[in-house]
């Protein structure tokens, strides 16, 4: 009877263990299906992504985001930011993770209430480029705002329409699309008011000439009338001239050709300032204006009639050495000559005008300082501009064109270096030209 339970016994054991060994292989099976099931979704949700097959739509998408020109903003319809993109982010338009501006918020505001994509060119203005809080300049953008998907609640639970919290469109995704377009609204704007000064400055002079001509042949039997009406006729010829040979410069250096690398050689900034002055002489001595020349940390200069190898009395007399750059001599002798050219034009009599040099590690530094009536605050940002005078009937007195600045900055910017300006009125004005020193070890090589 014992042999019959202990069969009984193992055989019941055997079942038990064939039923666990069942169990188990089903549960690897139903594992293992469970895994290639995720595994082909997510292959075919990748398959069904812009980016293809093989392509982590998550990683692709945020970069994708960074490298847009056009700066790009996250946002659900109440204007919460859920991405900045850095180019955002410099424009100041997230703060505090939400969207200050009034502009961009009523725009999402009208795609929200009809869904409809909207496009719009918008004015802001912003901190500008000096850094200073109480500065701040109109950048242009243009904006195209919609909504690209929805968001799901928390928890994957279906929407509530009645619910606040997704009211205005908070369980809605929407890009923000801005363009910096300033400088081609900038452009525009300066290409209209050249193709008008232009006109107005080529006019004048040739009317002139016209209207004088005529008063010459009426005045034939008046000698005095005959010698003082040529005389004007010859300023206004001279003053054309001028103005055609500006315009064909700054052509010139505008072109793409124009200063090439074959151009630059190495330059002596010294003997190019002492020339510039040299060629500026005759309307100093007229206007009884003083130019003198510094060299590093003197503070006494040279006058511009002294000798080529002496720099003054001061600290620095004595033979100066070379302080040498890349660059095309004429052209920046026709950038600092114009300069003080500007300066004589704009400082009162028995005034002077100084043009210091100066070398550090990686610059060499021009600046040409007078003494005369000054730039406005708000004036300074456009002086560089083509035709742009802050005091036009002093220019026309003076024969200036308005062309002069604007040919200099084009001439620095070719060279590689930068040209600034610092001014107050009645005190006078600093212009400062930086160029990248010369490599004279590798010159001299």
């Amino acid at each position: 009877m014992p042999y019959v339970f202990a069969i009984v016994f193992l055989f019941l054991a055997a079942i038990s263990a064939l039923l666990v060994w069942r169990s188990y292989r089903s549960g690897v099976e139903s594992g293992a299906a469970q895994a290639e099931r995720r595994l082909a979704d997510s292959l075919a949700q990748r398959a069904s992504t812009v980016f293809g097959r093989g392509v982590s739509a998550q990683e692709a998408a945020h970069n994708l985001l960074d490298v847009m020109r056009s700066a790009v903003i996250l946002t659900d319809g109440l204007g919460r930011a859920r991405y900045v993109s850095p180019l955002a982010g410099h424009l100041g338009v997230v703060v505090d993770g939400h969207i200050e501006s009034n502009e961009i918020r009523d725009m999402l505001n009208q795609v929200v209430a009809d869904d409809t994509i909207r496009d719009r060119e918008i004015e802001m203005d912003v901190e500008a480029e000096s850094g200073r809080i109480t500065e701040r300049e109109p950048v242009y953008l243009r904006a195209r705002i919609g909504r690209i998907a929805d968001i799901a609640p928390a928890g994957g639970a279906s929407p509530d329409p009645d619910d606040m919290s997704t009211s205005g469109g908070a369980d809605r995704l929407y890009a923000v699309f801005l363009e910096n377009i300033s400088e081609q609204r900038n452009f525009e704007r300066m290409r209209r008011d050249f193709v008008t000064n232009v006109s107005h400055e080529l006019k004048t002079p040739a009317g002139a000439i016209s209207l004088l001509a005529e008063t010459v042949s009426d005045a034939a039997d008046d000698p005095d009338a005959v010698r003082y009406f040529s005389g004007r006729i010859s300023k206004e010829s001279a003053r054309l001239t001028e103005l055609v040979q500006k315009l064909i410069a700054l052509q010139k250096v505008q072109d793409d050709d124009g200063l090439s690398a074959v151009d630059a050689k190495p330059v002596d900034v010294l003997r190019i300032v002492r020339e510039a002055l040299d060629e500026n002489k005759v309307q100093a001595d007229a206007a009884n204006i003083d130019l003198r020349m510094y060299v590093g940390d003197d503070t006494v200069g040279v006058t511009a009639d002294a000798e080529d190898d002496t720099v003054g009395d001061g600290p620095a007399a004595g033979k100066t050495p070379a302080i040498i750059v890349n660059a095309d001599a004429d052209s920046i002798k026709t950038a600092v000559k114009n300069l003080v050219e500007n300066a004589i034009h704009y400082s009162p009599k028995g005034t002077h005008v100084g043009v210091s040099v100066k070398q550090d590690d990686d610059d060499v530094s021009i600046r040409v300082i007078d003494q005369g009536i000054g730039i406005p605050a708000e004036a300074q940002s456009r002086i560089f501009e083509r035709f742009y005078r802050v005091d036009p009937a002093r220019s026309r007195a003076t024969g200036g064109t308005g062309l002069g600045l604007s040919i200099t900055k084009h001439i620095v910017q070719e060279a590689g270096g930068t040209i600034s300006v610092w001014s107050r009125p009645g005190e006078g004005s600093t212009f400062t030209i930086r160029l990248p020193k010369a490599n004279t070890s590798k010159n001299q090589a």
